[in-house]
């Protein structure tokens, strides 16, 4: 293998074998707990308002257009992912974490005075611009500070906030709309966003970027994979429901996703700083785990979206009921995400984890697909706790993967891609299974209860309204709600099987044992892929300590 010059940083006195000493991880863990923060603002904001919805569209009178109150979010926040983890890569994650931060406060304080929905849909906007960076940046910052052998710990707590805010988000939403109202769901947002700004000034200390010239920014690419973007998780969240899949309207926006899309990779591969580099993809682990990742979002959101809505329907709990009865999944989720990521820095070993995690929820969703309206609900439970489980121990430790596969100056996009892929994945997946279920569930009705009762009914279906129905009309309803949805989790198992065979072919990289990887920040692009194979050599060569020492490099 020929040599690779490099310019190298050399870091400043180290503490010994590469630890930080107890100063450096006070600091460490406080850092990280705002950064907590900072993530916890962008999960929780993805599920507060689900169960604040039918009061905000009924006080600012615009039901037409509730769901993009949800949609908004989702759709800005997932475009500005890579631009964010780009953006950091360049000019520094701390001032860009700031203007995050930042933005995020703005659009809170916009949703908090809104007195329209169009001013509420232009809040969650600039919510979701800020939103972006929050979960990326945050990730990639502790790929700052943090060595990657010590970073699996980090991110299975990462994983907990996303469990807790799975479940938190439509309770404390719940709560605040029965409350103080509503608009609390935006203002609890300032303090918390004024707690994570002071933490990033006074407590993110990483070296600030240094560049010989300009650095050139990507703005041809950023508005072609924003508009590609656009239009695919548009196609997922129209269609079906506003428009037919073979409606001109959904054709003529997949055609734009399709052909924004190949622009983008044509300008990629051309300009000099690419919002998402192709090089990542020549990466075999940064792929793979995209996959997976991508397949797991799918399957996740798939699954957990619609299940509030059927506990509601089979049951006749209350949202919040149904919320609580999400709390299986959330607790498995958090335990196993805290205990894998402490194993993963403690033994170096990642492997193994995220497959045995894929085929565990393989087998969640092969059991759910069992349910019926005779199962016992401490079943369903349990049949969710299984799914946390096997998420907790897949989820995050993807993450850490990529992050490990790239030099630092790739750290935040490398995150990005990752993270980007499994949203997008995520939006098509609830919006496809949300479609079928929906199409599936009026053809039901309609059958099942001919006349007035079902078909064109089925949309104002409560089930406040359902239990106040006579005996076999109720039963009747609550069947088709069964075979509707759970069928389509059996759809999904093939999914999660696919991400553990993926998952096989992932290269067992050695753990990053030292935070400071800027010795290979000036690698050139086009000798990225010959760089990445020394990385891997000396990674391996390192965990034997009979292997020969390597030859100095020039």
């Amino acid at each position: 293998m020929s040599s690779t010059k490099i310019k190298a940083a050399v870091p400043a006195a180290p503490a010994a074998h590469g630890h930080p000493d107890h100063s450096e991880k006070r600091n460490i863990v406080l850092l990280f707990a705002g950064l907590m923060v900072t993530m916890l603002l962008a999960s929780l904001n993805q599920t507060v308002l689900s169960s604040a919805l039918p009061t905000i569209v009924g006080e600012l009178s615009g039901v037409e257009h509730m769901a993009w109150v949800i949609t908004a979010f989702i759709l800005a926040s997932t475009i500005m992912m890579p631009v964010y983890g780009k953006l950091g890569d360049l000019l520094g994650r701390k001032p860009m974490l700031l203007f995050a931060i930042s933005i995020f406060l703005v659009g809170s304080v916009i949703g908090a005075l809104a007195n329209d929905m169009n001013v509420l849909i232009i809040a969650r906007v600039v919510q979701g611009l800020g939103g972006g960076g929050l979960m990326i940046l945050s990730q990639a910052t502790i790929a700052d500070v943090v060595p990657a052998r010590e970073r699996g710990k980090y991110m299975g707590i990462m994983g907990g906030v996303f469990a807790f805010s799975s479940v938190a988000g439509p309770l404390i939403g719940g709560g605040l709309t029965e409350g103080p109202g509503w608009r609390w769901a935006f203002w609890m947002n300032v303090p918390l966003a004024l707690l994570a700004i002071a933490a990033t000034i006074f407590l993110l200390h990483v070296p600030r970027k240094v560049h010989a010239t300009r650095p050139k920014i990507d703005y041809v690419g950023m508005m072609l994979i924003a508009l590609a973007t656009t239009a695919l998780v548009l196609v997922g969240t129209w269609g079906g429901t506003q428009y037919d899949w073979n409606s001109p309207q959904i054709i003529g926006l997949a055609i734009a996703a399709v052909v924004t899309g190949t622009l983008f990779v044509i300008v990629e591969n051309r300009v000099s700083e690419p919002v998402m580099p192709m090089l990542l993809f020549k990466n075999r682990n940064f792929v793979l785990t995209t996959i997976a990742g991508l397949l797991t979002g799918i399957a996740m959101f798939g699954a957990i979206g619609y299940m509030p809505t059927y506990l509601q329907m089979a049951t006749g709990f209350s949202a919040a009921e149904a919320g609580l009865l999400m709390i299986p999944m959330m607790s498995c989720m958090l335990i196993v995400s805290v205990v894998v990521g402490r194993r993963v820095s403690t033994t170096g070993r990642y492997k193994v984890a995220p497959i045995v995690g894929s085929a565990i929820l393989a087998l969640a969703l092969l059991l759910l697909s069992t349910v019926s309206t005779g199962t016992p609900i401490y079943f369903i439970c349990i049949y969710l706790g299984v799914m946390g489980i096997g998420l907790g121990a897949s989820m995050q430790i993807l993450t850490l993967v990529a992050q490990n596969s790239f030099p630092l100056k790739f750290v935040g996009t490398a995150t990005a891609g990752q993270n980007y892929f499994r949203q997008v994945g995520a939006t098509l997946g609830s919006a496809v299974v949300g479609a079928m279920f929906a199409t599936r569930l009026y053809d039901l009705i309609a059958e099942k209860i001919p006349g007035g009762t079902g078909g064109a009914g089925a949309s104002s279906f409560t089930p406040h309204l359902v239990n106040s129905m006579p005996e076999p009309v109720k039963s009747l309803i609550i069947e088709s709600y069964n075979e509707a949805l759970i069928p389509l989790f059996l759809f999904m198992v093939p999914l999660a099987l696919l991400a553990a065979i993926v998952l096989c072919f992932v290269k067992e990289i050695a753990l990053e044992t030292k935070s400071d990887r800027e010795k290979i920040i000036d690698v050139a692009p086009e000798r990225m892929a010959e760089f990445e194979q020394d990385i891997t050599h000396d990674a391996v060569a390192s965990e034997s300590a009979e292997s020969p020492a390597s030859p100095p490099r020039k």
